[in-house]
């Protein structure tokens, strides 16, 4: 790939088996990451820069890294949702972020009942960011309100409690609401 590299710069020698390590080992330094972004990322520079030597494992040097404690699925899934549900996204949007960074069904089942218990909470965020139903400053008319409860939906937020808090009148009490979707 000569795109990035300036004229006259000689291409960067083919990977081995150290040099694919060093780089696992960086990229684990630097980012929060789960085995198989990291067997990706390992996968795309072999690609990008060739192989010399014996075939090589992406996947056996990350669930390697992964037995030695530098990669944690669990804990990086477990950020994840707490991450996105501060900004107000929900359980289906969490879920779909687990799935592209290659989380497994185990782990996330370990920490799918923490996510829906926060359901209303996370809704909750995201209306007071985006000045919905109860955080509104007036009363939205019904195109406006429709256009509110896409928002919500596309968030990854439930039917029930999307309808709930745009329906709420500005100023309502955000405990009741929280409390009717309390799982």
């Amino acid at each position: 790939m000569t795109r990035n590299r300036k004229p006259g710069r000689a291409a960067p020698p083919p990977l081995d088996a150290a040099a694919l390590e060093r780089l696992a080992l960086r990229y684990v330094e630097r980012f929060a990451t789960s085995r198989a972004k990291l067997a990706d990322y390992l996968r795309r520079k072999i690609r990008e820069r060739g192989w010399e030597g014996e075939a090589a494992d992406p996947d056996a040097l990350a669930a390697r890294l992964a037995e030695l404690g530098y990669i944690d699925d669990r804990a990086f899934a477990e950020a994840r949702a707490r991450s996105l549900g501060r900004r107000g996204l929900g359980a289906r949007r969490v879920q779909d972020a687990w799935r592209q960074a290659g989380i497994e069904a185990q782990d996330t089942a370990a920490i799918r009942p923490d996510v829906d218990e926060r359901a209303a909470e996370t809704a909750l965020a995201f209306a007071r960011r985006k000045r919905i139903g109860p955080f509104a400053l007036a009363a939205s008319d019904r195109p406006r309100r429709e256009k509110q409860l896409a928002a919500m939906l596309r968030a990854g937020h439930g039917f029930a409690i999307a309808r709930a808090i745009v329906d709420a009148p500005p100023g309502a009490s955000t405990e009741d609401i929280a409390a009717e979707f309390a799982a």
